[in-house]
């Protein structure tokens, strides 16, 4: 075996990835762009707020919470915003911490994986994820809350 034959052969089959989930991508990228940009990120977050407060998280967090698995950079602004308002200290700013720290941005993810692989039934993962993110959430918020 050459291990410098099986470099190559390996980057090629790379690169060839890569070329092939770049439409998957920019469809991912042009969807979240115009949600945030249209606005209607910020009505969800505020239409959902009530019940994130039922639970325990404050109201200041849900558009966090909602614009992290879909943009990481649109979240870390969030986050900046949320720590110039509340601090680093106070709960809402170790919540929102938490929440950044532990968790991704899932549709990226999830489009890089399923754009590459046969699973015929993919949409259940979406809301199992979603419903992952938003229960780590609730935890983060109540644990941050007694510290």
């Amino acid at each position: 075996m050459n291990p410098f034959q099986s470099f190559v052969d390996g980057s090629k089959n790379a690169v060839e990835v890569v070329v092939g989930l770049l439409p998957h991508l920019a469809a991912m990228f042009l969807v979240i762009e115009v949600v945030v940009a249209s606005g209607l990120s910020s009505h969800i977050a505020t239409f959902i707020s009530p019940a994130f407060g039922l639970v325990g998280v404050p109201s200041e967090l849900s558009l966090l919470i909602l614009t992290k698995p879909f943009s990481g950079s649109a979240s870390l602004v969030i986050l900046e915003e949320l720590l110039k308002t509340h601090g680093a200290d106070g709960h809402i700013g170790r919540t929102a911490s938490v929440i950044m720290a532990s968790s991704d941005t899932l549709f990226f993810i999830l489009t890089v994986y399923f754009a590459k692989t046969k699973v015929k039934r993919f949409w259940l993962v979406v809301p199992i994820a979603l419903l992952g993110n938003i229960f780590a959430a609730i935890v983060a918020s109540n644990i941050s809350n007694l510290l």
